[in-house]
């Protein structure tokens, strides 16, 4: 049960309210408050709780933004809370990607941007994604083959379509996310396009797309007319 309990109110309880109504009633702090168990000296769990959804106005998305060291500069919060929240937020995003895998298509950029967006569009640095598929349209797999700024200079197109070849791929997409937000492509970003679509036309591997992830929007070089 929770520290301090005793001077919270019935409807204050996250586990009594989560039993009586259902976690879908719970508010975002009451629902940290039931992954914290605990509170410190002066405060409960649930106060704990939005002192870390307040923190940078992130709300729910400081889970993901803050450090584990940054997470344990608030009273009550140690290295194994600090630990368990990274992985709640970790989880969250594995869950919902597993949604989205049964909605990609390679014929509609939106469900491939979709499916990736939660898991590139808070990464502080650029990732490159290789996504693989068969000739059914099917997604095989994906692999991270950069990570730093997307430069035609730097990206090695034998690495990407041996990922490719290793998975049988007769297809794929390129992911790889804007740290700013903004899903506008670089010139060098047009330049690694061009450069993987020549490789791949010379061992008949298609690059069917090359999409930029901002923050809630995509950029698709298909959509646009670039491939």
């Amino acid at each position: 049960m929770y520290k301090n309990s005793k001077n919270m109110t019935g409807t204050e309880l996250p586990y009594e309210k989560c039993l009586a109504k259902g976690a879908e009633f719970l508010t975002d702090s009451e629902l940290l408050a039931v992954i914290l168990r605990t509170g410190t000296n002066g405060k409960t769990a649930v106060e704990l709780a939005r002192d870390i959804l307040e923190a940078d106005c992130g709300q729910l998305l400081n889970i993901y933004s803050l450090s584990l060291t940054e997470l344990q500069q608030f009273a009550g919060i140690g290295q194994v809370k600090a630990i368990q929240l990274k992985c709640i937020g970790e989880l969250s995003k594995r869950i919902a990607c597993t949604e989205r895998f049964r909605r990609i298509a390679l014929q509609d950029a939106r469900s491939v941007a979709v499916y990736y967006m939660e898991q590139l569009r808070h990464e502080q640095q650029e990732r490159l994604i290789v996504c693989m598929f068969d000739a059914k349209c099917r997604l095989l797999g994906d692999e991270v083959v950069s990570i730093g700024t997307v430069n035609a200079s730097l990206i090695s197109p034998r690495e990407i379509f041996l990922k490719a070849m290793e998975h049988r791929a007769v297809r794929i997409i390129l992911l790889h996310n804007h740290p700013s937000g903004m899903a506008v492509p670089s010139q060098s970003d047009k330049n690694v396009t061009e450069q993987v679509s020549q490789a791949g036309a010379l061992i008949g591997i298609d690059l069917s797309d090359h999409i930029i992830i901002g923050d809630n929007e995509y950029y698709s070089f298909r959509e646009h007319g670039l491939l």
